[in-house]
């Protein structure tokens, strides 16, 4: 089974939504057949390297709040990351563009380490106030989850931009499935969920997909059967 996930390591519900999908997933009798992938999305491809803007006056702006209205947005979010072992510091968040940070979890995924590298850049942004557009910081981070820092550094720097046409094939994926929020999860190109949906939800959706993929064969003495009413059958 194939789980994509378009996702931002600075959205908060997709944070949320991982350990959602985590929890579904460690219920799962076919866990060990799932196959996860994080789809490059940019929740605001338009943000600089690095703002001066708090989370929290960039929310405010952004909806029409006041200061204190984005706290407690800020606040009821943390709440629920809480129900999920998250400790979101908010307050603490650095805002940038996070496009160089897509690139390094497309060399993850090409380096089979991209499941710990997403989880590295989230902790970072929501527990640790780290700044995901700042090369030198993606590089500690990335050295941390086993990837190499030579090498890292080097596609930052890289002249040819290196991953960013696989950035851009996600943001296109994403389009063509019709993604304008996220998370979204898609499974096997069959379902599609949008959200960080309970873990009930997506364990219900998973094992959808995997009994369509893996329909049940009854085999009587004659041969295959739809029913099995008569003699000894044999199921696989």
């Amino acid at each position: 089974m194939q789980i994509e996930v378009f996702s931002d390591v600075v959205c908060p519900w997709c944070y949320i939504g991982k350990r959602r999908l985590e929890q579904a997933l460690s219920t799962f009798p076919h866990a060990d057949e799932v196959t996860i992938t994080y789809r490059s999305f940019q929740l605001d491809p338009t943000a600089p390297r690095r703002s001066e803007e708090s989370l929290e006056q960039h929310l405010a702006t952004k909806y029409g709040r006041t200061l204190d209205e984005a706290r407690q947005m800020n606040q009821r979010v943390s709440d629920v990351a809480a129900t999920v072992g998250l400790d979101f510091r908010l307050a603490d968040a650095q805002r940038g563009n996070t496009f160089d940070a897509h690139r390094l979890l497309q060399l993850a995924a090409a380096r089979g380490r991209q499941p710990e590298l997403k989880e590295r850049l989230m902790k970072a942004y929501f527990s640790e106030g780290g700044l995901l557009s700042d090369h030198n910081e993606l590089v500690a981070l990335a050295a941390q989850v086993g990837l190499d820092p030579a090498e890292v550094a080097a596609v930052l720097a890289g002249d040819d931009y290196d991953y960013a046409d696989a950035v851009r094939a996600d943001l296109a994926l994403a389009r063509g499935f019709g993604v304008t929020g996220v998370p979204f999860f898609v499974v096997d190109r069959t379902y599609g969920v949008s959200g960080a949906q309970e873990a009930a939800v997506l364990t219900d959706v998973l094992q959808r997909a995997w009994t369509e993929a893996h329909p049940l064969t009854v085999l009587t003495p004659d041969g295959p059967a739809d029913d099995c009413t008569d003699g000894v059958c044999e199921v696989r």
